[in-house]
């Protein structure tokens, strides 16, 4: 199948997966420290900053084991194999934009033997290319009739995506942010967070779907761990939003303000603003990075991915 390569662009990861920053990173990584030993992702969801960023090694984190899962078989599987197995698949089932019946074949099929790489085909074939589980841990995401299918961009970006980690020095762990070891960690070492934002709680961060959800208990324990992290001499960033849809996260403002750190407000237009101290008046969603050190900015570039 013919690929089409795009220039000066970023690594796309082949899972749409809800709040990945892959739009952002433009204005992200210029931010980040210029050398990095371990980059750690915490709450690596699609991955796409941790397979973009320039460090030695990158350690991948994300509570949902099955997600872990399927990046721990892209790690492992040959290339060859992975592609098969998804051709295969498409083949044997007929699936298709159309093909409900055999979408839900694939569904029972993975709910029954948790076999990694159906998970992934059935995000290529799913609604919205999501992935969704209930209480009972069994995917549940309907059918992306007429929308979702195994395109050639989705082929392409697996194929980058898996080219990536085969020549990265790359691990994955699968646990709360609040389990993760992080005692190992030296100045050299960075620690990049992007959880559930607390205001704008959804379907994937709710905790009615059989994994932990997100509230101000667990919000109030990240910057708790933050601050140790910057108290032990540490270099930190955290992904979030100030401010949504007229609702504000009072528990980060106030924390950002208490311990000075430094927040850079990211907008469309890819340019960056530096404040101290953070403006209440904002009405519109308020989407920032906040980190405990002085970056060395570069001009951001434009990234053109079409997701």
């Amino acid at each position: 199948m013919a690929r089409t390569v795009q220039k000066n662009t970023y690594l796309c990861s082949p899972m749409n997966y809800i709040g990945g920053k892959y739009k952002l990173l433009p204005q992200i990584l210029p931010l980040f420290p210029k050398r990095i030993r371990t980059f750690i992702d915490l709450f690596c969801g699609g991955a796409n900053v941790g397979m973009n960023v320039k460090s030695k090694k990158v350690v991948f984190n994300d509570n949902l084991s099955y997600l872990i899962d399927l990046y721990r078989a892209f790690q492992t599987i040959p290339k060859a194999e992975i592609l098969q197995h998804i051709e295969n698949r498409i083949s044997d089932l007929a699936l298709s934009m159309t093909n409900e019946e055999g979408y839900l074949a694939l569904r029972n099929l993975y709910n029954n033997q948790r076999n990694p790489l159906d998970l992934f085909v059935l995000t290529a074939y799913s609604f919205n290319h999501q992935i969704r589980f209930n209480n009972s841990h069994l995917f549940n995401n309907p059918f992306g009739r007429d929308r979702s299918s195994f395109n050639n961009r989705m082929r392409n970006n697996l194929i980058d995506f898996l080219d990536k980690l085969a020549v990265s020095d790359a691990s994955f762990s699968c646990g709360s942010f609040d389990g993760f070891d992080l005692s190992e960690l030296t100045e050299e070492d960075f620690l990049y967070c992007d959880p559930p934002y607390l205001i704008t709680t959804g379907t994937y961060n709710d905790g009615k779907r059989g994994f932990s959800g997100w509230n101000e208990g667990e919000e109030r324990k990240l910057l708790s761990l933050l601050k140790t992290v910057d108290e032990n001499g540490l270099r930190f960033a955290l992904s979030n939003v100030l401010i949504h849809k007229g609702k504000t996260n009072d528990i980060l403002i106030e924390w950002v303000n208490e311990n000075k750190y430094n927040v850079f407000h990211l907008n469309k237009d890819y340019s960056n603003s530096n404040y101290h101290t953070i403006d209440r008046g904002k009405t519109a969603s308020d989407e920032v990075l906040i980190t405990n050190y002085e970056p060395e900015i570069s001009q951001p570039t434009l990234n053109l991915c079409d997701i």
